[in-house]
């Protein structure tokens, strides 16, 4: 398995095809997901093998958006199962990448321990300082895709889906859900400030 080679395949497409109205599932994000995963697979004590897997999960996680909007979890794992192979990873390796990449699909449902660590890797920021900087680019992709339609009807979807998230593993639960918890009241208190 020539992980570095699969690494710099997929970021050489990821730069050039992600559609630029992806203001947040973009590069940036998937190279924030990739340092997430490695710092919290690293806390988790993996083998080489299974950080091999992490990275390329990380950055295979979102490509599907370089081919369609919607179930992109599913045309990332098309995209993975082609290119894979070429670079040394068999089936089976390929099926946990899969594995990992599904997992991150919303609501997430990892069934296993590096899926958990991808999940709360691709949620990292939401218990974090640069929660409201990320965010805003988020809601300019959710503005574009006609998901939200002004800012009270997305700080309206954050409450809904930070108040039903959560963390998955040990580290995310102590390091990033009282973050994440303070980032809510922020919201929460936006919306009382600016009623309807």
């Amino acid at each position: 398995m020539d992980q570095p080679a699969a690494e710099m395949h997929i970021l050489s497409r990821l730069r050039l095809e992600l559609p630029r109205e992806r203001t947040y599932h973009n590069f940036s994000h998937t190279l924030d997901v990739y340092r997430s995963a490695v710092a919290l697979g690293m806390s988790a004590g993996l083998s080489e093998e299974e950080m091999d897997l992490l990275r390329t999960a990380a950055l295979y996680h979102d490509s599907g958006f370089m081919v369609q909007d919607h179930d992109h979890e599913e045309a990332g794992c098309v995209i993975a199962s082609e290119a894979l192979p070429q670079f040394g990873y068999s089936t089976i390796q390929i099926e946990q990448v899969c594995r990992m990449v599904m997992a991150t699909k919303i609501p997430p449902a990892p069934k296993d321990e590096l899926s958990m660590i991808l999940c709360d890797a691709d949620l990292d920021y939401l218990g974090r300082p640069d929660f409201f900087r990320i965010g805003t680019t988020l809601f300019w992709e959710f503005r574009h895709y006609g998901i939200v339609k002004n800012e009270r009807d997305w700080n309206e979807l954050q409450v809904r889906f930070m108040s039903g998230h959560s963390y998955f593993t040990e580290i995310s639960r102590a390091e990033r859900e009282p973050y994440k918890q303070e980032n809510l009241q922020r919201v929460k208190q936006w919306l009382i400030d600016n009623p309807a």
